[in-house]
């Protein structure tokens, strides 16, 4: 393993995934990552030097691949009209689609010239002249993965970081497309059996037995987010932090409600309302209910927010990174 203690932070897009998480994890011997998703490449740049001058250790940069998957306009549409209601009731109004490949190519480019150690990708696979590209410089690439397909296509990489149902946010599979998710066990089982490649497990994992089952099982590392949410490094919103303990919240669900894309978290009111409704349209959707999601956190609303969380979300709790990482080491 390439790190002092098996233990890696998932990176979260749109808030939780800091400079200061990232290197407060990293310093306690895990590896740390830094959440490219939604920024431009001059945030990502920022957040890396930010990184570096709290620690000298590895650290990792995920960065979204483009969607390449059709959408029908009318769809998005319709839905952004459904939700004009509650724009009102925000005092805002719907957004409008963007572009969908969140600066792909610039942050490729950008990561290339002046690479952290590990960078990795969600939402499919990139090509291998670009994985090569990375690996000359030194970089140890990780894939995320949902199937044993998706597995198989990218066995160039360095390591696999293997994403069960149990895991909270967005879906990183390689198309938008409804799938059957399979729980992290049997995921872990089925990609060990096809490749020797490095194993990263992630999905509910919460404690140190978590932790040791999958190390036991063929794992090289476990992968947490939920459980790093609410420590005080995290730039999760309070609104996030305060749900992930609210007793009104008691389970989770996929949702493309959202973003367009399958992704789990905490049943509210907004879940509960949309889900049915919700094309299959990412990163569309997402930009359409990206001003009411700001405007409920901002007004202190958890019911109108993308409350990401995995299945053991309950056991996530105000512990500094460092000492969770300490924590989450099987004895």
């Amino acid at each position: 393993m390439w790190t002092d203690v098996p233990i890696v932070q998932a990176p979260m897009a749109g808030g939780p995934s800091t400079p200061e998480l990232a290197a407060a994890v990293s310093n306690a011997g895990g590896l740390g990552f830094l959440a490219a998703g939604y920024k431009t490449p001059e945030a990502m740049r920022a957040d890396i030097a930010a990184t570096r001058k709290l620690t000298s250790r590895p650290f990792g940069v995920n960065v979204f691949m483009p969607s390449l998957d059709e959408i029908d306009p009318a769809d998005v549409a319709a839905y952004r009209d459904r939700l004009a209601p509650e724009a009102e009731r925000l005092g805002v109004s719907p957004g409008v689609p963007g572009p969908r490949d969140d600066a792909y190519e610039a942050k490729v480019a950008d990561l290339l010239s002046d690479p952290p150690v590990f960078v990795s990708f969600t939402f499919g696979c990139p090509p291998p002249k670009v994985i090569r590209a990375f690996q000359a410089r030194g970089v140890l690439v990780i894939v995320t993965v949902t199937s044993v397909d998706e597995a198989r296509r990218a066995s160039a990489a360095d390591a696999l970081c293997l994403q069960g149902a149990e895991a909270g946010g967005h879906r990183g599979s390689f198309t938008n497309v409804s799938d059957e998710p399979l729980p992290l066990r049997v995921l872990l089982h089925s990609v060990r059996r096809m490749t020797s490649q490095p194993l990263i497990a992630a999905g509910g994992l919460a404690t140190p037995v978590d932790v040791a089952e999958i190390l036991g099982v063929g794992a090289v590392a476990a992968q947490l987010g939920t459980a790093f949410v609410r420590c005080p490094e995290s730039g999760a919103s309070a609104v996030h932090k305060a749900a992930l303990a609210d007793p009104r919240f008691t389970s989770t669900a996929m949702t493309r409600a959202f973003s367009g894309r399958l992704a789990r978290g905490l049943v509210n009111r907004f879940l509960t309302e949309h889900s049915a409704h919700a094309p299959a349209a990412y990163p569309d959707v997402h930009y359409v209910t990206s001003p009411l999601r700001k405007a409920s956190a901002a007004q202190g609303d958890p019911e109108g927010v993308n409350l990401w969380a995995g299945e053991s979300f309950r056991k996530a709790t105000e512990t500094p990174a460092a000492d969770l990482v300490r924590e989450l080491v099987p004895r």
